[in-house]
């Protein structure tokens, strides 16, 4: 824990960004029948039936220092899917000389999935050394920034039945273009010093 909040206390550093990732599944709904529009004292109203479509995943990295993100929504949860979400971060922050990724310990996000990806070695090999990888503790998710923002995007965005991946694609896009238009920022506030004051159940102890 302590690991990932003293990368939070970095101040920002174009050649050393710190970004934050996470991603999470969405269920795929359409319509069956057409709602009835909003109107005045009368709230737009929804059929009870619908029908589901699948599902998809949405990614999300975030660079709280900055107050961009970039999204991606893909078919699967994959170790690939993954890897290649790496490659377009890669790709983002070309100039940077290293990457500093926050992240969870969800099972998909190992240095090892870059081989699956990348079938030469040396590129999966040069793709892992542009990051430095911070996981999250277990059942510590809530200090991953991208988390926070995935929650935004859900509230803002995805609490309604969207029936494609097409129609979800374009959703996320909009809504990230306008949250970096504004750059909207997460004002971190736990420290350390808070960790150790206020989870001090979880830290060990000693009989003397």
């Amino acid at each position: 824990m302590e690991r990932v909040l003293d990368v939070y206390r970095r101040p920002y550093n174009a050649a050393n960004p710190v970004v934050c990732m996470d991603e999470t599944p969405r269920q795929l709904i359409r319509e069956t029948r057409t709602p009835i529009p909003a109107c005045p004292g009368q709230a737009e109203r929804h059929d009870y039936e619908y029908e589901r479509c699948g599902v998809c995943n949405v990614f999300m990295a975030s660079e709280p220092l900055a107050g961009t993100r970039m999204t991606k929504v893909t078919g699967y949860k994959t170790k690939v899917g993954w890897a290649q979400f790496l490659q377009n971060i890669a790709e983002r922050y070309q100039d940077a000389q290293k990457i500093t990724l926050v992240m969870d310990n969800l099972n998909t996000h190992s240095p090892g999935a870059l081989y699956q990806a990348s079938p030469p070695p040396e590129q999966a090999k040069a793709l892992w050394d542009r990051f430095e990888f911070i996981y999250t503790p277990k059942h510590g998710s809530w200090l991953n920034v991208a988390e926070i923002e995935l929650n935004v995007l859900i509230g803002q965005c995805l609490d309604r039945r969207i029936g494609s991946m097409e129609e979800l694609r374009e959703e996320v896009a909009a809504w990230q273009a306008r949250r970096d238009q504004i750059r909207a920022k997460v004002n971190w506030q736990f420290t350390t010093e808070n960790a150790r004051c206020k989870l001090k159940r979880l830290y060990p102890t000693f009989d003397v």
